[in-house]
């Protein structure tokens, strides 16, 4: 299979090297950026193209959009003319498959690994659940097959639905951005201080340890589950002059207290 990257950012970077390690030829990076398209290009050995879509070769099999959810509509518009008979899919988490049908291309499909990426570390990809969507039926058979030989476990690929990936999008933000951006306020609290973060990998890494053996909600500890208010009363009063984080303060532990998720 000849794949197309449509665009050379934190995804992209992760796909390129992983697929060309599972036998997938990767035959053109593009972006916007010729710094980008170069540096990603040189990584796995194929060509660069970048600035207009124009550009792009009409000689691949998949066309593989990596794109910001804001950029998809119109990089699907522009790649229809001349390669209307290849299969497009996209990695978003929110975005439907029916924007290919709306830019009136009929093979349009999706391509969502669920994972956080970053240029700077590389996704092992035998970890990662992928959720596939097709136009056709026998482009989803592509997809799914694409994504089992990234993962090397099929029961890591699921068939989705837009509404459902809507969904495990929103949750993914919940597990993932809203929890780490918690560990920078953290940070900024042991700075201040004169401390590290690397004082709380331990308690980060048995908190989603224990995620492995039982539920969140069974997993939940500190003042908040305690009803501990001597200690969150102290705690926010802390919190004076960083009202915002105080506000968050309070919101989670009322959060918590209220039981939301304990199922």
């Amino acid at each position: 299979m000849k794949v197309a990257l449509i665009g050379a950012g934190r995804v992209a970077t992760n796909l390129a090297p992983a697929l060309q390690r599972s036998g997938v030829e990767v035959v053109e990076v593009w972006s916007r950026s010729k710094a980008s398209a170069e540096a990603l290009a040189t990584l796995v050995g194929c060509k660069a193209v970048w600035g207009s879509l124009d550009a792009v070769t009409r000689d691949a099999d998949l066309y593989l959009l990596a794109l910001t959810d804001a950029a998809l509509p119109d990089a699907v518009r522009q790649l229809h003319s001349g390669r209307e008979q290849a299969l497009m899919a996209h990695t978003a988490g929110s975005l439907p498959l029916s924007l290919f049908a709306d830019a009136g291309h009929e093979r349009g499909g999706v391509f969502y690994p669920m994972q956080t990426f970053s240029k700077e570390r590389q996704v092992d990809f035998s970890t990662v659940h992928f959720f596939i969507e097709a136009a056709q039926e026998s482009d989803a058979e592509c997809l799914i097959m694409l994504a089992t030989a990234l993962t090397g476990n099929a029961e890591r690929v699921h068939r989705s639905t837009s509404a459902m990936r809507r969904q495990l999008h929103l949750a993914a933000v919940f597990a993932c951005n809203f929890a780490n951006h918690c560990f920078t306020l953290s940070d900024s609290i042991l700075q201040a201080n004169g401390l590290d973060f690397s004082v709380m990998l331990p308690l980060v890494e048995e908190t989603v340890a224990k995620l492995h053996d039982m539920p969140p909600a069974k997993a939940q500890t500190g003042p908040a589950v305690r009803r501990d208010q001597n200690v969150m009363g102290l705690q926010r009063a802390m919190l004076t002059e960083r009202p915002d984080m105080q506000r968050l303060y309070t919101l989670l532990s009322e959060s918590i207290m209220r039981g939301l998720g304990d199922v």
